[in-house]
């Protein structure tokens, strides 16, 4: 699918030609999108996506990592930037919206404005930020880490894929040389922008046509190892068992009811569980399972992590058992620019969009920027909630909305 950045591209409802036309670069049998880091259609998007930037008359470039940006340069001096957009790499078999849309919407959104008012006062950069996913290799924000310089390649030297390839030779095989590697880190971003998808059901279900967004989530994220012992499952009385799944199970419970009790915005999630010996008439001796909590307050998530495990190793001294917990993710909780949730505010209530403040439950690249730069996140609704499914949808409306409301900030910001 060709397109072509022309005035009647740029009207109302356009946005969704260029959805389709990006969700076709790494389309999947079931309508989905593969775009995975460094692979070849990740790389066919980001080029194709330079070659319309080039075709807008905005200044493009890569970083050494592989972010693309877009630049219509400012007439102010100061060297100050305003970065918006969003991610091009997708999870394996993900939707078309995610992360895509925040470009997408970011290079529209300057494309009308300097149609409408030329060059602005402050420079304006889009950026396709390579990597947000951690779906190909076991990191994540990799594009955004580089440019706030929280990562260099030391992070990922011996970092691999799961065929094994080596995060540094993808990155090469890719046209992204280590050897020619210089630190992508930026000083002069003043402010960034990012609009996306919701990826949740709470716009819709309250009605609304824009979320923004006051706190992103802090993340944690655990294993929890109990060794109990195999033994026979017929001939083991239930008072002498140091049975690891019911152990679990006890655990899990537990942790469920806190949460419920704790706060409500406090969500704690176990994905993954695995048994062994894992065989029906043997009373298990070792579970693993995964633990996910999240909240935007850190004193919540530390006062109940010290309530469950302190139950956890409790319950099992009390049965001799051994239990071990390794953290293996902490992501801060962000709070957004208020300021320019001040400004966003200002903005829909003069347009009278049906809008509401709220907490991102998912984490994005503005969690990066916000701990380096004033920053704010926009949402757009997400039908029944999906994401990172070939079933995500947003209607056009919805994303002309938000187009419209970027565009408001972005002029607010730059000109």
């Amino acid at each position: 699918m060709a397109i072509q950045v022309d005035k009647p591209f740029l009207e109302k409802g356009h946005v969704g030609a260029m959805i389709e036309w990006l969700a076709s670069i790494g389309k999947t049998e079931n309508g989905g999108v593969t775009r995975l880091l460094y692979s070849p259609s990740w790389l066919e998007a980001q080029l194709a996506l330079k070659n319309i930037m080039d075709q807008s008359k905005l200044h493009t470039y890569f970083d050494s990592v592989g972010n693309l940006f877009g630049r219509l340069p400012g007439a102010e001096t100061n060297g100050k930037t305003i970065l918006t957009g969003s991610h091009v790499d997708t999870v394996v078999d993900g939707g078309k919206y995610d992360g895509a849309y925040g470009i997408i919407a970011s290079f529209i959104a300057v494309l009308r404005l300097f149609q409408a008012y030329g060059y602005p006062k402050k420079t304006i950069e889009v950026v396709s930020l390579c990597e947000e996913e951690g779906s190909r290799f076991p990191l994540t924000f990799w594009g955004s880490r580089n440019i706030s310089g929280a990562y260099t390649l030391d992070r990922v030297k011996e970092v691999r894929d799961s065929e094994g390839i080596l995060f540094l030779e993808a990155m090469k095989q890719a046209g992204f040389d280590p050897e020619k590697y210089t630190a992508p880190v930026r000083e002069d971003v003043e402010r960034f922008v990012e609009i996306h998808i919701e990826q949740g059901m709470i716009l819709e279900k309250n009605q609304n046509q824009v979320g923004i967004v006051t706190h992103i989530v802090g993340q944690r994220r655990y294993t929890i190892h109990i060794k109990g012992e195999c033994n026979h499952a017929g001939t083991t009385p239930m008072p002498y068992r140091k049975d690891a799944v019911s152990s679990a199970a006890h655990f899990i419970s537990f942790l469920t009811e806190k949460a419920k009790a704790a706060d409500p915005q406090l969500v704690a999630t176990v994905g993954r569980l695995n048994v062994k010996p894992n065989v029906p008439n043997v009373v298990a001796g070792e579970v693993e399972f995964s633990l996910d909590i999240r909240h935007h307050q850190e004193v919540v998530i530390d006062q109940y992590c010290k309530e469950i495990f302190t139950e956890f190793k409790r319950f099992s001294e009390s049965l001799n058992m051994e239990v071990s917990i390794s953290q293996w993710m902490d992501v801060k909780p962000v709070k957004m620019n208020g300021e320019m949730c001040e400004c966003a505010r200002e903005i829909a209530e003069r347009k009278n969009y049906r809008f509401q403040e709220m907490i991102s439950g998912a984490g994005h690249d503005a969690q990066v920027f916000g701990t380096v730069c004033a920053t704010s996140l926009l949402f757009v609704p997400s039908q029944k909630g999906i994401s990172h499914s070939p079933k995500e949808f947003t209607s056009l409306e919805d994303l002309e909305t938000g187009i419209d409301l970027l565009t408001e900030v972005l002029y607010k910001l730059a000109y």
